[in-house]
């Protein structure tokens, strides 16, 4: 009887070690996963024009105006390493700041963010700089050469810097130990590459490298024009994966974020944030000057290439943006510039309604569909009878929808509160009939009490 003890005794022991590693494992996998980055983009706004001088004034204002809810992250995109000056090359990492717009360097800057209770995110390109390939440049801590592990075919379709690496030969992983080790040295909290997407093998060797500094730094991945589902493995590496093609002021780029949620709200043992690009709301493209960006744009699309302006977006086409993020746990990262956008831009970005949902950290799923009318709803993580719902009108016709509880997939008496409207709808039962009348292109918003 003793020996029998003593064998259940080992084999509950064993069981609670097993429980206790893998959820100590899957803390540790999640560790930076607790809740969607919010932060601030350069690109939609300051695009390959980016200066230190934007990136302060940005951060002044991001500290008083966003901070307070939760924006921390302050990403410098791509231009920071373009000066366009006769003559100039870039090294081996395609990364030697532009003098012009950048005299004090990217570790300076950091810093200046940081002063500001701030963290700083920085843009980087995947692969090795054609100039440093030219050049033959040796591979800092071997003997290497960057000849020795590029890889001429593969190219960006958008960009002509940089060639990849193929990571089957030596000196490829202590290429990207130096290149990212370098980076996160300069202070940076937040990495976004770019063209990596569909290169897992890369994918893994900058996570290694980012693990090798032992400093806390997001990794975000993009473009995701082309993200694939049946490379989920590696994506589960990084921290926020794009799953949107550039996303603009237009109907089209709205189309676009609910085309990925669907695809990818069902996608199951996931460990990264779904990552919509940016919120393109407030002051665009100031790096195509326009002196009467004030007027409106009345039937008008944004684009990456389009002159300076203020968001296209209706005001019910900004709604619906902002809740598709929010219902989506998608990262919230504004991309207008600060200091020039209008107030109604930062209440939808600071509405603690809505940054309740997004912040829940769970990705809602599509409950109805029919007649072009969506619902999608996000339960609370804490309280699962509770959560939130999106009632959307995918057509540019004003519609009405009657709804009974059970097509919102609820059982129980619950209370409806409408979050931009900011008004209680009732108590509801599973007899009562729910009538909505939504905006073209618009939603209904609402927390479930």
């Amino acid at each position: 009887m003793k020996n029998l003890i003593l064998i259940l005794m080992k084999k509950s022991i064993i069981f609670l070690f097993i429980v206790a590693t893998t959820a100590c494992n899957e803390r540790m996998k999640n560790d930076n996963l607790t809740a969607p980055p919010l932060g601030w983009n350069s690109w939609t706004s300051y695009g390959w024009m980016v200066s230190e001088k934007d990136i302060l004034v940005t951060a002044d204002v991001m500290a008083e105006k966003l901070k307070p809810y939760g924006y921390e992250f302050l990403v410098l995109d791509g231009g920071w390493h373009v000066s366009g000056s006769p003559g100039d090359t870039l090294d081996q990492y395609g990364m030697i700041p532009s003098k012009s717009r950048f005299p004090h360097g990217i570790p300076w800057l950091a810093k200046q963010v940081h002063d500001r209770k701030l963290k700083f995110g920085i843009h980087l390109m995947r692969g090795v700089s054609r100039d440093g390939y030219k050049r033959n440049d040796k591979i800092f801590g071997t003997d290497y050469r960057i000849r020795d592990i590029a890889d001429t075919t593969s190219v960006c379709g958008w960009s002509d810097q940089n060639y990849g690496i193929d990571m089957n030969k030596p000196g490829s992983q202590e290429y990207y130990d130096s290149y990212i080790g370098e980076v996160v040295s300069w202070g940076v909290d937040f990495i976004k590459i770019d063209d990596i997407t569909e290169h897992p093998a890369e994918i893994l060797a900058v996570k290694k490298a980012i693990d090798k500094t032992r400093k806390k730094v997001i990794l975000s991945l993009s473009p995701g024009d082309n993200a694939k589902v049946s490379y989920l493995q590696t994506y589960n590496v990084a921290d926020m994966v794009r799953v949107t093609p550039d996303i603009w002021d237009n109907q089209k780029g709205i189309d676009q974020a609910f085309a990925a949620w669907k695809i990818w709200s069902e996608v199951i043992d996931r460990h990264f944030w779904i990552d919509m690009d940016m919120i393109p709301f407030g002051h665009l493209s100031l790096s195509n000057p326009f002196p009467d960006y004030l007027l409106p744009g009345e039937n008008q699309e944004g684009g990456e290439r389009v002159r300076e302006r203020m968001s296209f977006l209706s005001t019910d086409q900004k709604y619906t943006f902002i809740t598709l993020r929010a219902l989506s746990a998608s990262p919230l990262m504004m991309g207008g510039a600060l200091p020039t956008s209008d107030e109604f831009s930062f209440e939808l970005l600071t509405n603690k309604e809505m940054l309740a949902c997004n912040q829940n950290g769970v990705t809602g799923k599509l409950i109805y569909s029919k007649d072009s009318m969506e619902i999608w709803k996000t339960p609370d993580k804490n309280k699962p009878n509770k959560g939130w719902i999106g009632i959307f009108n995918r057509t540019a016709h004003a519609k009405s929808i009657q709804l009974s509880l059970s097509d919102l997939g609820i059982k129980n008496t619950i209370s409806l509160y409408d979050i931009w409207q900011k008004k209680e709808l009732g108590t509801f039962t599973s007899t009562s009939k729910l009538t909505f009348q939504v905006s073209p292109n618009g939603v209904v918003f609402c927390r479930i009490k």
